[in-house]
């Protein structure tokens, strides 16, 4: 079996499939890539595992003499791929005795192929939902709409093991849009996107892992065709198909936890309090980043400092605010990922007291989108 392909797209796709495969595997054969050839379509399809994550892409070849499908150890093909200089390759494979070559202009590399029968997964996530029993639900969703939820939200999961249903996302599917919610139970983040309308309502709490995946690989002007299951979700494009298990449990009642009330408002300009904050932030006490906010009419006063070390940092910033004068504290580092997640000019900080959660919006969120991020304080003694 013969094909030639481009080596730098060749690469692109093996670098972007080996961010399945984990650093250490139970079974050794997921250290492999599986690669299957059409020669009918003239493509190659390259599919990687975890067995929670499957993640498929789809390549173009040429020059292909027949079909055939076998392992190849995914580290060695990606330092390969990276390291060949940007021409068409050729590759073939003896799929008897599954010797394995890649030609170049002036150079090869032999290889060792394994056995493809050996891949525990199917290349073919679709099918197998289709085979199964399982009552799947299809909507197709643009992938700018996935990708903005995930961006704004990913910074809020939960990375403590005791409550599972926190290390993901919730998409809270509605008919008219969908809700993304990510909380730590100190800080939590609510972007609502109506830019499409599923037409359903379902709840499901995406993985870190594969939130990542697809923020990376989804190209915004892209359709994305999702199929959900209770226990999985799979996302196919033109170039990829990414099928992921589905966190169980229930998430918290979120809407519980954002205030209805935040009488005080203080507008800031948003690279002024980011500038601001990382400065100051340099001096906190590491064992928990308390940062003091002090507003009085038209100043916000920040302050921190470390005993334990004997540093002290203080700056002032100009802000709109006519509320009473108040201190409150918050962690530099929440802070920080907060206004690095907020991108409009200006963002308002609504407050109300030093005990209740502070809430952080961008002045105007764009059509059909809302941005709420709600951050706990932190005990204040005195400023």
């Amino acid at each position: 079996m013969k094909f030639t392909v481009a080596s730098r797209a060749l690469y692109s796709t093996l670098s972007g499939v080996s961010k399945t495969i984990n650093s250490k595997n139970t079974l050794t054969v997921l250290d492999n890539f599986l690669l299957e050839v059409d020669a009918e379509k003239e493509q190659l399809t390259v599919t990687a595992s975890d067995t929670e994550n499957t993640l498929v892409a789809r390549l173009g070849i040429s020059n292909v003499d027949e079909s055939g499908r076998f392992l190849a150890n995914a580290k060695r093909l990606c330092d390969i791929g990276k390291e060949l200089p940007a021409v068409d390759v050729e590759i073939s494979v003896d799929l008897d005795s599954l010797a394995m070559q890649i030609d170049f202009p002036g150079g090869k590399f032999d290889l060792v192929a394994l056995d493809a029968d050996q891949y525990p997964v199917s290349s073919d996530p679709l099918k197998e939902i289709a085979a199964g029993d399982e009552s799947p639900v299809e909507l197709p969703l643009p992938a700018g709409m996935i990708v903005s939820g995930i961006e704004n939200t990913l910074f809020a999961v939960a990375t403590d093991q005791i409550r599972p249903q926190l290390l993901g996302i919730l998409w809270d599917i509605k008919k008219d849009g969908i809700i993304f919610v990510a909380t730590d139970t100190r800080k939590l983040v609510k972007y609502a996107n109506k830019t499409a309308a599923p037409g359903i309502e379902r709840r499901l709490i995406l993985p870190v892992k594969p939130s990542v995946l697809l923020k990376q690989l989804l190209a915004k002007e892209e359709e994305v065709k999702v199929v959900l299951t209770e226990k999985s979700a799979t996302f196919t494009t033109e170039r990829i198909t990414l099928s992921c298990r589905l966190i169980k449990g229930n998430f918290p009642p979120y809407e519980r936890v954002i205030p209805e009330n935040n009488p005080y408002v203080a507008t800031f300009d948003r690279e002024s309090i980011l500038t601001a904050v990382r400065r100051v932030s340099v001096c906190a006490d590491p064992a928990h980043g308390l940062m003091k906010f002090r507003f009085s009419h038209g100043l916000l006063e920040i302050k921190v400092d470390d005993t334990s070390h004997s540093t002290f940092a203080v700056e002032e910033i100009p802000c709109d605010y006519n509320g009473r004068d108040l201190v409150i504290g918050f962690s530099a580092g929440y802070l920080i990922e907060i206004f690095n997640t907020l991108s409009t000019e200006n963002i308002l900080m609504k407050i109300a007291d030093p005990s209740r959660p502070g809430v952080f919006v961008p002045e105007e969120n764009p059509e059909n989108t809302e941005l709420v991020i709600i951050l706990m304080p932190m005990t204040v003694q005195e400023f």
